[in-house]
């Protein structure tokens, strides 16, 4: 089939797919789905030809656990989902910006969201940032809100953090939720 351009929206009741289809075999295989249940597949950095990606679904299938005060790797960051079942009060320190830059790829501009989850912890848990991590003016102005690194335990326990990249190896840290 001949490529079309189209110069508009292009609308669909049943999602779009992208495919490749073998040469001589004319094996189909999906690249990538779009519709109510977007799902992407093969996105490595060979694939990835776009710069400053920003995924919106929060939908977390890889969790790091940390129950004990410690320093997050910068793996376990960005999963973008980290929780706590410690007994303890517990502080979580991020790894510095040039960890978490290298391990995300981050230039200027990029932005990810960090979610911590307490809800099976009995004890409060404290994010602090590293080396080349700052504190949002928003956090400094108002620690009450955007500046709260505490995370209650139980029903209440889940908060929302979105860290800022200001270069490759240095971030800005604001609570969001």
């Amino acid at each position: 089939m001949a490529s079309t351009t189209f110069n508009g929206p292009v609308r669909s009741q049943n999602g779009f797919q992208s495919v490749t289809v073998a040469e001589g075999t004319g094996t189909v295989t999906v690249n990538a789905t779009f519709g109510t249940a977007t799902s992407v597949t093969d996105l490595t950095t060979t694939n990835l030809t776009t710069t400053n990606l920003v995924f919106t679904d929060q939908n977390h299938p890889t969790k790091a656990a940390i129950n004990a005060t410690a320093t997050a790797t910068a793996a376990q960051v960005i999963t973008g989902y980290i929780t706590s079942t410690s007994a303890a009060a517990t502080t979580i320190t991020l790894p510095t910006g040039t960890l978490l830059g290298a391990a995300l790829g981050a230039t200027q501009g990029t932005v990810m969201d960090l979610y911590v989850d307490n809800t099976a912890g009995a004890n409060t848990v404290t994010i602090a940032v590293a080396t080349n991590g700052i504190l949002s003016s928003a956090a400094a102005d108002t620690p009450g809100s955007f500046g709260d690194l505490t995370v209650a335990s139980g029903v209440t326990g889940l908060a929302r953090f979105t860290i800022m990249f200001s270069s490759a190896t240095a971030y800005v840290f604001t609570r969001t939720a």
